[in-house]
């Protein structure tokens, strides 16, 4: 039997993931905060990362402060059931991650610096978990959308990895993987620390400077 913990815990197979639907479930609109579309077409010489670090909301927050950055939106990535909602991801029975999609302009940020971001901005040696929120959502993720951005992912993981051991934490458990189908999650969703300014935040880094280089955040609010 497929147990509750395991829902939790760990990842479905093909058999038990739920079926899913063809169709969206959102029709995505624009940025709250950057005024920029959510969907594509995205402008001309913009690329695209993705990002999975523990609830969204607060994940979001992280890259849109970030000089450079066009757009982002939240949404399932990294599962097996077409366009999953909320509910069906939070079952355990879709095998996607919560992630972040960042538009950015790499003439002013690059990729290297959006990944010291996501090392700094959470623990990425739980596994299914981040802080107490426990699930295979929750799980740290870097969906890659080239062989470059594989590359810079792989590097960073090993450069910081040794800080991260010293400072006593485990083996970095974050999954490096092909970008897969992005489903936008529902609007309520999509910058809900701007649309709800009080709201959670279970985001919490391990204190570990990342060495693959510092970017500084400007708030946009």
């Amino acid at each position: 039997m497929w147990s509750f913990t395991r829902h939790k815990l760990e990842l479905p197979t093909p058999e038990h993931a739920l079926p899913g639907r063809a169709e969206p479930i959102v029709r995505p609109g624009r940025h709250t905060v950057l005024g920029s579309p959510l969907a594509p077409p995205y402008p001309e010489g913009s690329e695209v990362a993705d990002f999975a670090l523990g609830c969204f909301w607060g994940a979001e927050r992280k890259f849109w402060q970030i000089p450079g950055v066009i757009t982002t939106a939240v949404g399932y990535e990294g599962g097996l059931t077409s366009n999953p909602t909320y509910e069906e991801v939070c079952s355990g029975l879709t095998g996607h991650a919560e992630a972040v999609r960042v538009v950015f302009d790499p003439a002013r940020v690059s990729y290297r610096d959006l990944l010291t971001v996501f090392w700094e901005a959470h623990d990425p040696t739980q596994g299914m978990r981040q802080g107490n929120d426990v699930g295979t959502q929750y799980r740290s993720a870097v969906f890659v959308n080239s062989d470059t951005q594989r590359e810079a992912a792989e590097a960073s993981e090993k450069a910081y990895q040794s800080p991260v051991t010293a400072a006593g934490y485990g083996p970095i458990t974050t999954e490096i993987s092909t970008a897969s189908p992005f489903y936008f999650a529902e609007d309520y969703h999509q910058q809900y620390l701007d649309k709800n300014p009080n709201g959670y935040c279970g985001l919490g880094g391990t204190g570990v400077a990342c060495p693959v280089g510092v970017v500084k955040s400007e708030s946009r609010d």
